[in-house]
């Protein structure tokens, strides 16, 4: 396929570290607090501040990791949750001695899991070297739809194909944020998985809605599959997009929601960032660009994205 919208790509990163097996069983299952499909857009939320302490970073992010997975957690206390998961972890893969610091004052309990979230997050800064872009692009950020039911089209693919859920969800995540980006790619990919029309066109591959969230995570699955995935999803990966960084992130993702698939509650509250040449911008839902727009225009309107970190 081809590479840009990328979430954690609109930018984000990685470094491999091994693929995580599970039991047949998958226990536990994730618990997804259920949503109605329409949501009203809520008051304007905070940017997640990080502490520069590092046990005091470790320990907020032992607070936010155990929340994420607790199913008694309030569902309206999810969205924040996961955005403060999601800001540790791009802060910290930037100062690699800052990121050091903050693994080892964590429990065993959660030194695999940051170790993989910014192993991964690190293979998408590897992507995207040098400075960013001076301009944010013509995008619509939107709300994606609730976590339930994405989770079933993930499992209803994987049902029909091999290809396992955790992994388009994982590939769901780094293309549009599992959703949130409505635009399309310098390389006119289009859709939540980020399909060119013309792989899409394949006999065999696109079938109803290229920007239906349903029909792309079929489509995406079937695609993975004729790459090779069933027999090697590291060569699926390389087929849908050409990059051993895209791939080994995509991955990390996954077996993270392998090892526990409670995980995808935090993966799925993930906002859309945005590396710029002034930093990293949160580009919430309710950002609407018919055209591109200069970073410092964009800021002088809504200081609120940039990062306080």
């Amino acid at each position: 396929m081809r590479w840009r919208l990328l979430l954690t790509g609109t930018c984000c990163g990685a470094g491999l570290i091994g693929f995580v097996a599970v039991t047949a069983a998958r226990e536990p299952q994730p618990v997804v607090p259920q949503e109605s499909a329409t949501r009203p857009v809520v008051a304007p939320r905070r940017y997640p501040v990080v502490p520069r302490s590092a046990q005091e970073t470790a320990d907020q992010l032992v607070r936010v990791e155990a929340a994420l997975r607790n199913p008694s957690t309030s569902p309206t206390a999810l969205p924040d949750l996961g955005h403060q998961q999601q800001v540790i972890y791009r802060v910290l893969s930037a100062d690699s001695a800052r990121s050091a610091s903050v693994v080892a004052a964590l429990p065993p309990r959660w030194k695999s899991v940051a170790e993989r979230h910014l192993a991964a997050r690190r293979e998408f800064l590897r992507m995207s070297r040098g400075r960013g872009p001076s301009r944010l692009p013509a995008w619509r950020i939107i709300q994606p739809e609730p976590a339930e039911q994405l989770l079933s089209y993930y499992r209803k693919a994987e049902a029909a194909t091999g290809i396992e859920w955790e992994v388009l969800a994982a590939v769901n995540l780094v293309e549009t944020g599992m959703g949130r980006i409505d635009g399309i790619s310098v390389a006119n990919a289009q859709g939540p998985m980020q399909f060119l029309p013309t792989t899409w066109a394949e006999p065999g591959i696109g079938a109803g809605d290229i920007r239906n969230p349903h029909d792309a995570i079929q489509a995406a699955a079937r695609y993975l599959v004729r790459r090779g995935g069933l027999q090697n999803i590291r060569q699926g990966l390389w087929g849908y997009n050409n990059s051993d960084y895209y791939g080994r992130a995509v991955l990390l993702y996954a077996s993270l929601m392998k090892e526990d698939p409670r995980a995808y509650i935090g993966l799925y509250h993930w906002e859309i960032h945005f590396n710029s040449a002034l930093g990293d911008l949160w580009l919430p839902v309710g950002y609407v660009q018919n055209q591109p727009i200069a970073v410092a225009t964009y800021l002088e309107r809504n200081p609120g994205s940039r990062s306080p970190n």
